[in-house]
C-alpha cells in the first residue's frame, strides 16, 4: 500500500520518541518491542513519513525536521537515530498553545515565541498530500487543538489526536469528520505500559476478586516540557478529566469525587523525560477487612507512548483506505484515555484484530 504521509504538530519530545522509533525499528524490523499491533495491514512503521510539521518556539520554526527534533528544551531518550528529511518546521497559530509561564524556568528560560507568520495550515496539508496529522500540542491547548481539526476537514486529512482537547470524542467533531469522509482517532494518547493502563487494571482486577474499591489517587511527576506547561493548574481541566474518566470506566461503579485523585503532581527539573508515577488503592474485602495497595512506576515518558501512536496512525490509515469516516470506535478505547466509547482493553484489541482481518 505504499507510505503513510504524516503531518506533525509539536515538534517536542512526543514528536521527537515517535520518529526516533520508527528509525529505530527501521533498523531492526524483526524488533516487535513497543508495538501492540505488530502487523496492521500491510503497514509497518517504517512506512510512516513525515511531511508537513508545524510548532511555535523560535529554536524549532523554519529549521530543518531533525534538527528542530535535536533543539532543546527536548530531551526525550532514544536509540533510535533522527530521521533524514528535507522538511522543514513551519510556523503555526499561536493561539492558546502556550502558558505565560514558560519562560520562567531556568530549564526552559530560551523559549521565545517564533517572529514568523503563522501559515495557512490547510494548504501546507493539501501541499504537502499529507494524509493523517497527529496533534502534540501541549496541555491545555484547546483552542489550538480545534483550529488544527478544522484545518483537518478542510484538506481532507484524518486526525490522530494525542492530547486531552476533546475532538473526537465531542459528538459535534464526530459528526463533521464523519460527514466530511475522514477517519479519526483520538482523545489524550495512553502509554504502553502507563500509570493509566496500570491503574486501570488494578481496580478492574479487585472488582473480579469480589474487593470493593474504597479511594484512590495516582500521582505523577517529571522534569520535561510537558510537566513544567501543566504547572498552570488552569490548563489542566480536560487533562484531569480524561485521567480520571479512564479510570472510572473500569469501575461498575464510579467512585465518588471526593475519593478519587489523577494528575500531575509537580514538575521536577532533573528527572528530564523520566515520568514516576504514585499509585495507592484502598479497599474493603471479606468482612469489611481492609486491602491496601501501592505501586510505583518509573518509565521514560514520550517513548513510552511512541508506539501507541504508531498503531492509531497506522489503523487510521486502514480505514482511509477502506473509505470509513468519522471515529474509530476500537482503535481509539485501545489507544486514547479519552475516547468516543471506552471498552476494556482486551475488548478493544479483539475488535480491532477483526476489522483488520476483514479487509484480508
Amino acid at each position: 500500500m505504499g507510505e503513510i504521509r504524516l503531518a506533525v504538530v509539536g515538534v517536542g519530545n512526543c514528536a521527537a520518541a515517535l520518529l526516533r522509533g520508527i528509525e529505530y525499528h527501521r533498523a531492526r524490523p524483526d524488533d516487535g518491542a513497543g508495538l501492540m499491533l505488530p502487523e496492521v495491514g500491510s503497514y509497518r512503521p517504517w512506512d510512516i513519513r513525515v511531511v508537513a510539521a508545524f510548532d511555535v518556539d523560535a529554536r524549532k520554526v523554519d529549521r530543518p525536521l531533525a534538527e528542530a527534533l535535536a533543539a532543546p528544551p527536548n530531551c526525550a531518550a532514544g536509540d533510535g537515530p533522527l530521521p533524514e528529511s528535507d522538511v522543514r518546521v513551519r510556523m503555526g497559530p499561536v493561539l492558546d498553545g502556550v502558558a505565560a509561564h514558560m519562560a520562567d524556568y531556568s530549564a526552559d528560560r530560551a523559549f521565545r515565541v517564533s517572529d514568523a507568520e503563522p501559515v495557512d495550515v490547510a494548504r501546507v496539508l493539501r501541499d504537502s498530500r499529507a494524509q493523517v496529522l497527529v496533534n502534540y500540542l501541549p496541555v491545555g491547548s484547546e483552542a489550538a487543538s480545534r483550529h488544527y481539526a478544522a484545518c483537518c476537514l478542510e484538506a481532507g486529512v484524518s486526525l490522530v489526536n494525542c492530547m486531552p482537547a476533546f475532538i473526537v470524542s465531542d459528538p459535534a467533531w464526530g459528526e463533521r469528520f464523519r460527514r466530511a469522509g475522514i477517519p479519526c482517532v483520538g482523545d489524550d494518547v495512553k502509554s504502553q505500559v502507563g500509570a493509566t493502563v496500570i491503574h486501570r487494571t488494578l481496580a478492574r482486577l479487585l472488582a473480579e476478586r469480589g474487593a470493593r474499591l474504597e479511594r484512590t489517587y495516582q500521582l505523577n511527576t517529571g522534569g520535561n516540557t510537558d510537566f513544567l506547561n501543566m504547572l498552570e493548574r488552569s490548563r489542566l481541566a480536560s487533562k484531569k478529566v480524561s485521567k480520571t474518566e479512564a479510570v472510572q470506566s473500569a469501575l461498575a461503579e464510579p467512585l465518588p469525587a471526593d475519593r478519587i485523585h489523577i494528575g500531575p503532581s509537580d514538575y521536577v527539573p532533573w528527572q528530564g523525560d523520566n515520568k514516576v508515577c504514585f499509585l495507592r488503592l484502598e479497599a474493603r474485602g471479606f468482612g469489611g477487612a481492609p486491602i491496601a495497595f501501592e505501586a510505583r512506576l518509573s518509565v521514560q515518558d514520550s517513548p513510552n507512548s511512541g508506539g501507541v501512536a504508531v498503531d492509531a496512525i497506522r489503523v487510521c490509515q486502514v480505514a482511509r483506505d477502506r473509505g470509513h469516516a468519522g471515529p474509530l470506535l476500537p482503535i481509539s478505547a485501545y489507544t486514547m484515555k479519552h475516547p468516543p466509547a471506552q471498552m476494556s482493553e482486551p475488548e478493544a484489541r479483539a475488535a480491532i484484530e477483526a476489522y483488520l482481518a476483514a479487509g484480508r
